[in-house]
């Protein structure tokens, strides 16, 4: 179907809230949505001049269809798009690695029970503890109430296993006090396995106060050894009391998004309980060419909490959603208690949101090598710049001025993200007389490069990719001119700064700007662009603005010309070194009469002098 017929059957919509589904020409499902309104929604993305984000651009280029689904309230919407999400996987939208949920601890229903970690409960008769922050820490756990309580953490399974080898090492170490051994009672166990329950509870101080009456009354009846095993599993517990509030809890209480969004997106999950960090989530996920902070919230709040049984009570984002009333009505109803979406501002939340940005930050940038950064930022330039392929070669030029006689221009070249600086070049402007004019000096500057690569002049070859003019459409403008008088197609764009002297984005010759500033990537390297550029003209200026003033005034001393004043220069770089030098050291350099002048003119105190 063409865009117009897209658009059409769009308008056709009731104004209802509904499921949408892309398709392509093959018929996959590219893209699933959900509207209040389905006639608005599904229109917007076929309407003219809507100024869609890159994304979205993109996937309606492949739509070749759609379909709807009604439904009766947007709460349903919500629940189906889900849904259907998961059903076809659509590579327009976010979409995580896994459906992995908070892990529990299930205890088994049998003579000698055992504890495994799950994530999800089953409707099994067994027990479920938690859920707790990540899975590492969850093992930790559990691995030290096995020490603490000295119960087994080998694969032996029991009764089937009792007696039929000698313990293991970790009873020998005494880790263990060997359940393996026929000795050992199936009570015991249980008895050290409902100790064990009860840590997974919280209720350290009920277990050590158990065990130290079991301690004193078993010093009491001089079974020391006995009251010496118990004083150490004390010891050990009230140490695991310690890390109980870092590794474990009732419930999940709150969890505190992080989102970070440039080459790769990536968001981190803190999960805290009883205001105590539990773990960390974190998920490297492709962004799409950074589509709107909101949208890729709502998309992974969905798909991460969406299936899940054990929900917080809180969850804090960086930023508001569109749907987050809905959002909270199905979390809520999925958890069986109320979930609250929150968006902290200031306080102690907004700052832990910061940490779990920086844990964002810090694992997408990880696994982004610079190669794949630069071809990201180059590809998404193309893109924004309506390229067929991403830029090789861009060039820069800035010029810069301190009068009409001190005009000077500078070219840089970067070849991708990278300056090319052996590349680089500098322009003296020649053919401008009277007050400085940026855009006759930047024809000039153009006129020239293009001539010498008209040429074949291998110091100016190949073209680039992309010209960049520092200014803005009339910069623009002057330098397209000149490229078409010389009948080649170069694109051509203008860098617009904001207040602060950074670039905020680029225009075209026709006044078209294209803003960069959300592109954090692309703002970054025109950036760098743009300051390296004006960097290399500013110091080329001073060079030149330098050399010009040193020349005019040696060019006041008799007898000293340009050759001379050329000479002297060459020899002692600056004019403080001139004027240091001795007679015999400038007699090295220039003629007799020359060196008395210029000594003269250094030290007027010594009056004529002689030779």
């Amino acid at each position: 179907m063409t865009k117009d017929q897209l658009l059409e059957k769009a308008n056709s919509l009731p104004l209802a809230p509904g499921v949408y589904l892309m398709h392509d020409k093959a018929g996959t499902v590219i893209y699933v949505g959900k509207a209040k309104k389905l006639k608005n929604r599904v229109s917007q993305y076929f309407q003219a001049g809507r100024g869609h984000n890159l994304k979205t651009h993109t996937m309606v280029g492949q739509v070749d269809t759609f379909d709807t689904i009604l439904v009766g309230s947007e709460f349903e919407a919500l629940v189906l798009e889900n849904a259907l999400i998961k059903q076809y996987m659509p590579r327009y939208n976010i979409l995580l690695k896994d459906d992995k949920g908070y892990p529990l601890v299930r205890l088994s229903r049998e003579p000698y029970p055992k504890f495994t970690l799950v994530s999800r409960p089953a409707e099994d008769g067994a027990k479920y503890f938690g859920p707790y922050g990540g899975r590492m820490e969850t093992r930790s756990a559990l691995d030290a109430i096995r020490r603490a309580l000295h119960l087994p953490t080998c694969h032996k399974t029991f009764p089937r296993d009792i007696g039929k080898e000698r313990p293991c090492l970790n009873h020998h170490m005494g880790r263990c006090d060997g359940f393996c051994r026929a000795e050992m009672t199936a009570e015991e166990y249980n008895r050290r396995m409902d100790l064990a329950v009860q840590l997974l509870e919280g209720k350290v101080r009920m277990v050590t106060a158990q065990l130290e009456q079991e301690m004193l009354s078993a010093a009491e009846d001089l079974r020391f050894e006995e009251a010496a095993a118990l004083r150490d599993r004390i010891e050990a517990i009230k140490v695991l009391g310690k890390r109980q509030k870092i590794i474990a809890g009732v419930c999940s209480d709150s969890d505190v998004w992080g989102l970070y969004l440039n080459v790769k997106g990536c968001y981190a999950v803190l999960h805290y309980e009883e205001g105590q960090l539990t773990g960390k989530e974190a998920e490297v996920f492709s962004t799409f060419d950074l589509e709107a902070e909101g949208e890729i919230l709502s998309a992974l709040l969905l798909q991460y909490y969406g299936s899940r049984r054990v929900l917080p009570r809180e969850i804090c984002i960086p930023a508001a959603i569109e749907d987050q009333e809905v959002l909270e009505q199905l979390l809520s109803e999925q958890a069986g208690h109320k979930v609250a979406i929150k968006v902290p501002h200031r306080g102690e939340r907004a700052q832990v949101m910061r940490m779990a940005a920086d844990n964002a930050r810090e694992e997408a940038e990880r696994q982004t090598s610079s190669q794949e950064r630069s071809d990201r930022t180059l590809e998404l330039l193309a893109k924004l710049l309506g390229l067929a392929s991403p830029p090789e070669w861009l060039e820069s030029y800035d010029i810069s001025n301190t009068g009409a006689d001190d005009i000077v221009a500078s070219m840089v070249v970067f070849h991708g993200s990278k300056p090319a600086k052996d590349r680089y070049r500098r322009f003296r402007i020649k053919e401008l007389d009277g007050h400085p004019d940026d855009y006759r000096s930047m024809e000039e500057v153009l006129t020239r490069r293009l001539t010498h690569y008209m040429e074949q002049d291998k110091r100016f070859l190949p073209l680039p990719d992309v010209f960049l003019i520092d200014g803005g459409e009339q910069h623009a403008k002057v330098a397209r001119r000149v490229v078409s008088r010389f009948g080649l197609a170069v694109p051509i764009f203008g860098m617009v700064k904001d207040d602060r002297h950074r670039t905020r984005a680029l225009v075209t010759p026709e006044g078209r700007e294209i803003g960069i500033q959300n592109y954090q990537a692309v703002f970054a390297l025109i950036g760098r662009i743009q300051e390296e550029t004006h960097r290399f003209a500013i110091t080329f200026n001073r060079q030149s603005h330098g050399k010009s003033v040193r020349g005019s005034t040696l060019d006041e001393i008799p007898g000293v010309g340009a050759a001379r004043r050329t000479a002297l220069l060459k020899r002692f770089k600056s004019l403080k070194a001139i004027k240091e030098a001795s007679l015999e050291e400038l007699l090295a350099v220039v003629p007799k009469n020359a060196a008395q002048a210029v000594y003269l003119w250094a030290h007027p105190e010594d009056g004529e002098g002689q030779l």
